[in-house]
C-alpha cells in the first residue's frame, strides 16, 4: 500500500521537526515538505500536491482561515488539519468553514495524533472535543452517518436554505457534482428529498 503523504506547516522548528519524526514512524504516512509561513506553505503545496497538509492555526504571516482558503484553491484534494496549542474556538471555526477537514490539539499522544490523521484520510471530519465539544458530536455522528466531508457540507448549506447553485457558488462545485453529492447524502440517510434529509440529519446530531 502507497503511504499517504503529509505536509508540515509551523513557524516552530521544533514543531516541524518533532511532527515530521513521529509521522514518519509510521509506514502509512510519508512526511513529503514543511514551510514556516502561510505564504511559503501555498507555494510548496501548490507544487507536491500532498495528501494531507497539518496546519498550525497561529502563523506569522496569514490567518489560518486564509491559508486554508488558498490551500483548497491551489490543491482542492488535499485534506488540511489544523493543529494547535491553543483552544481557540473562533479561530477554529473560521478554520474549519475556510474547509479544513479537522482540528486536533498539539499535547494529542502520538498514536492518537497518527490515528486521528488516518480518519480524515479515509474522508472523516476530526475535531477533538475538548476544543469544541459540539463539533467532536458532530464528526462522531458524522461518521456513524457514512457521509463524507463534502456530502455533509452540501447538505448543510442546504440546511441554511441555499439552493443548488447558491451552494456550486460557496462551494466552488460544479452544480451536477452539488447534486451528486446531496443524491449521495440522502441515499445514506435513508431520506426521500432534500427536507427529509434535514430533518433526519438534525435527530442524528449532525445539523
Amino acid at each position: 500500500m502507497t503511504a499517504a503523504t503529509v505536509f508540515v506547516v509551523d513557524d516552530h522548528p521544533v514543531v516541524r521537526d518533532g511532527v515530521s519524526l513521529l509521522l514518519r514512524s509510521d509506514p502509512c504516512l510519508s512526511v513529503v515538505g514543511s514551510a514556516e509561513s502561510g505564504r511559503l506553505a501555498i507555494e510548496r503545496v501548490a507544487s507536491l500536491a500532498p495528501d494531507l497538509i497539518l496546519l498550525d492555526l497561529r502563523l506569522p504571516d496569514m490567518l489560518a482561515p486564509e491559508v486554508v482558503t488558498e490551500l483548497r484553491r491551489v490543491h482542492p484534494d488535499g485534506k488540511i488539519v489544523v493543529f494547535t496549542a491553543h483552544g481557540d474556538h473562533q479561530g477554529v471555526l473560521a478554520a474549519l468553514e475556510s474547509g479544513a477537514h479537522g482540528c486536533l490539539l498539539k499535547d494529542a499522544a502520538g498514536a492518537q495524533l497518527v490515528t486521528e490523521l488516518r480518519r480524515v484520510l479515509r474522508g472523516e471530519r476530526v475535531v477533538d472535543p475538548r476544543i469544541l465539544p459540539d463539533e467532536g458530536q458532530r464528526s462522531d455522528a458524522l461518521a456513524r452517518s457514512g457521509l463524507t466531508r463534502r456530502e455533509y457540507e452540501v447538505l448543510r448549506l442546504a440546511a441554511q436554505g441555499q439552493t443548488n447553485p447558491e451552494i456550486a457558488e460557496s462551494t466552488g462545485l460544479a452544480r451536477n457534482t452539488v447534486k451528486t453529492y446531496l443524491q449521495s447524502a440522502l441515499h445514506k440517510l435513508g431520506a426521500r428529498n432534500r427536507v427529509e434529509a434535514i430533518g433526519k440529519a438534525s435527530e442524528a446530531g449532525l445539523l
